[in-house]
């Protein structure tokens, strides 16, 4: 137990991480992979046929960029493909079924795999396609077999029964009944035949619509991302994933740079939190997680992340933080090595402190290239008081998705 009488090494540790971020990728790589068997990412399942929307969902959902999307998917059956978001140490797995309604193809093997990865199920038609039997005929098959599950439909590409010229009803309508007499009568008939020709599905779980209509800037429709904020409400009314706290974090934060880091913060907070409940790995695990957090939030935003820089962010965090982070990291190894009850608490611990402070170092990462961004004097005090509350924040955050561990 050499590290006992070292662990004030800690802080030194992170320090050299930060400023030679040199870690063996392929030692790192298996214990990421060790600590998501334990823990896996939520699963959204995404349903529908071929150009029905769901990479735009996943666009939307994510803020991410199509042809980023495109690259990402990872074949995983026949027809079946998983999208990580973000990809470096992702919060989130999307699953896309893929050829639903193909001649000769029969999806029964791919949607029974799917079943087993899924904690949300979302079904993506086209507004304007009435063809839609082979994805209702799913559905009804999979909520026959999971009744408690809850149902998402959304309701895709509204603008293309539009008369021509028209534009976006707003304020978004389609949330509330009736639906109100300047909605074109050409849409609302083909939403409603939509939903009467799937009918009620077996169980007494929620079934959802969601008209929603994901466009490109280039398109012209504004607002790009028309009925959003009706999805993700439709999202969090039926899951208990936290999926919008994951992904887009406090609802009323506009800066960009800040909507765009938080689901990287989160995703390393999660993987170092996986590492962290490993024994022994996490001595260097998680120090290398958080500097390739913290190097990663320096590109997002543009800037050097040199060893001036480092040296000043964590001089302004100060060795109050500091000893805060050391002793939270000794108890957690302390612990570990008390017989039978040390192995599940430890891991416990060391699962809990290592995402937190991972999360509250991103996010004071966040504050600090925030401000030198702006050019103004950087407040140490603010700087450690963002640490603070993100260490408390975390908590709601970092934990597992309902049925994680599942067979």
């Amino acid at each position: 137990m050499a590290f006992h009488s070292n662990w004030p090494d800690y802080w030194r540790r992170l320090r050299a991480a930060l400023l030679h971020p040199r870690v063996d990728d392929e030692a790192l790589d298996a214990a990421l992979r060790e600590a998501r068997a334990r823990q896996p990412l939520p699963v959204l399942w995404l349903i529908g046929k071929t150009q029905a929307g769901k990479t735009s969902i996943i666009r939307a959902l994510t803020g991410s960029e199509s042809a980023e999307i495109g690259n990402g998917f990872q074949p995983c059956t026949r027809t079946a493909r998983f999208y990580d978001f973000p990809a470096e140490a992702p919060v989130l797995r999307f699953l896309d079924t893929r050829g639903l309604g193909e001649v000769a193809y029969d999806p029964a093997e791919d949607i029974r795999y799917c079943e087993r990865q899924a904690h949300l199920l979302l079904g993506v038609v086209k507004a304007t396609d009435i063809r839609q039997d082979p994805v209702f005929e799913v559905l009804r098959q999979v909520r026959q077999r999971h009744p408690e599950w809850p149902v998402l439909i959304a309701q895709t590409g509204l603008h293309e029964a539009y008369p021509l010229g028209n534009e976006h009803i707003l304020p978004y309508p389609y949330d509330r009944q009736p639906w109100p007499p300047q909605a074109p009568h050409g849409l609302t008939s083909a939403l409603r035949a939509q939903r009467d020709r799937l009918g009620a599905l077996p169980g007494a779980a929620p079934l959802r619509w969601v008209p929603v209509d994901l466009t490109l800037p280039e398109d012209g429709y504004e607002p790009a991302n028309y009925g959003l904020e009706a999805l993700w409400s439709a999202i969090e009314a039926v899951s208990a994933l936290g999926l919008q706290a994951m992904l887009r974090g406090d609802a009323g934060v506009r800066d960009v740079y800040e909507r765009a880091a938080h689901p990287h913060i989160v995703g390393h907070a999660l993987a170092a939190a996986g590492i962290g409940a490993l024994p022994l790995v996490d001595l260097v695990g998680v120090p290398a997680v958080q500097a390739k957090l913290l190097h990663g939030l320096g590109r997002l935003y543009g800037q050097d992340w040199d060893g001036r820089a480092v040296s000043e962010f964590l001089g302004l965090l100060g060795a109050g933080i500091g000893v805060g982070y050391l002793a939270r990291t000794a108890g957690r190894e302390l612990i570990k090595f008390v017989p039978w009850w040390g192995q599940t608490v430890g891991a416990m611990w060391g699962a809990t402190t290592s995402g937190a402070t991972t999360y509250a170092l991103g996010k004071a990462a966040g504050y600090y290239f925030a401000h030198r961004e702006r050019g103004g004097s950087l407040d140490a005090e603010a700087l450690r008081r963002v640490y603070a509350e993100a260490l408390v924040a975390s908590s709601t955050l970092l934990k597992p998705p309902p049925g994680a561990g599942r067979p």
